[in-house]
């Protein structure tokens, strides 16, 4: 008897579905524009449950953000995808993500940590000092098997916002570097940077970790900080099919594999520490082999020493009714990024891998 529940596009029961989602990873791959209605009616749900657009707004006459792959174009009393943005008066008015307000919280992660770059970086030889780590809390992108959801339950209006010279201030002589994830930075860059330029000049260690949606200018800047620094760039590659990674995220990876081809290109300018870093979530049912194989083969052809973590996944927010990946799955996964031509590819979160099929 099957423990899943059945695709509501072709009722098979013998691979993974999540609940929230209701469609199966081959139903995505062979019929995509159905798959597609599918997921748009999911995320809208979820995004509602958050008093968040449910699709990046496209009004007629309305101002455009242009911040992120999401090109918001926001009407009068509107709000934009990330929540951030909203236009009154005919002005685009910004809630957070500029350098006086970053809604954010903040703590001191003692080094060596548990970051995605852990096995690469040299703050992993850095005992007895810290990493500032600085979540935002807001996103580009709607995840819905996302680690970190908790974000959204803070409200730009209401919340406590965190100046970039006020975050600066908070290095001590302890802390060696800097990370920005959250959420994602993607959503308030114009803070993130200038916070990380008072730090670079303070001697910290710049890093991000993203999912790449910003616009390429506020991303290149991003990677030039922290090649300066000896930082790195982590990249989260969730999924190569364009459908895909749409069905889960609400969002296209254009952006993302444009700006990621842009870091890469600069990976030879300091390869060591790498200057940047690709990881990806092994979700059950939905990225397996051959979905990483295509992400690999992509990070190959620009450079081959560019470090690859498969992470194993933990069910969370619309995909709690998953199970966490099993080892079978990530090894494979593993196996696929080798035979991509990769050299350096880890398994990530080992004590999540479940042991059965």
């Amino acid at each position: 008897m099957s423990r899943y529940i059945p695709c509501v596009l072709c009722g098979q029961t013998e691979c993974p579905v999540a609940s929230s989602l209701g469609v199966c990873l081959d139903c995505i791959r062979k019929r995509p524009e159905e798959a597609l209605e599918v997921a748009r009616a999911a995320h809208a749900r979820t995004r509602r449950e958050f008093h968040l657009p449910e699709a990046p707004p496209r009004a007629e006459g309305g101002i455009p953000c242009g911040l992120c792959a999401n090109e918001c174009i926001i009407g009068e009393g509107e709000v934009g995808y990330c929540g951030l943005r909203e236009v009154r008066e005919g002005k685009l008015r910004h809630l957070a993500g500029t350098p006086e307000r970053g809604l954010l919280q903040w703590y001191r992660d003692p080094l060596p940590t548990n970051c995605v770059a852990d096995w690469v970086c040299a703050g992993s030889a850095q005992r007895g000092k810290h990493n500032l780590a600085v979540f935002y809390s807001a996103c580009t992108f709607n995840c819905l098997f996302c680690q970190n959801w908790h974000y959204r339950d803070a409200d730009p209006r209401r919340s406590r916002t965190v100046s970039a010279l006020e975050l600066a201030s908070v290095a001590n002589e302890r802390t060696y570097c800097v990370c920005y994830f959250g959420g994602d930075p993607a959503a308030q860059m114009a803070h993130a940077l200038a916070s990380a330029r008072r730090l670079a000049e303070r001697g910290v260690v710049v890093c991000w970790e993203t999912n790449g949606s910003a616009h390429p200018s506020l991303m290149d800047r991003a990677v030039e900080v922290s090649l300066q620094t000896g930082g790195c760039v982590k990249f989260d590659l969730k999924a190569w099919d364009r459908t895909l990674h749409r069905v889960l995220t609400g969002t296209d990876n254009a952006r993302t594999l444009e700006n990621f081809a842009r870091a890469a290109a600069r990976f030879a300018e300091r390869p060591d520490p790498p200057l940047v870093v690709a990881s990806t979530l092994l979700v059950p049912g939905y990225i397996d082999a051959e979905e990483v194989w295509c992400i690999a083969r992509f990070i190959s052809a620009l450079d081959p020493r560019i470090p690859y973590a498969l992470l194993a996944f933990a069910p969370q927010f619309y995909f709690h009714d998953l199970g966490t990946t099993t080892r079978r799955q990530a090894e494979e996964a593993e196996a696929a990024a080798r035979d991509a031509g990769l050299i350096r590819v880890r398994i990530g979160n080992r004590h999540l891998l479940g042991l059965w099929e």
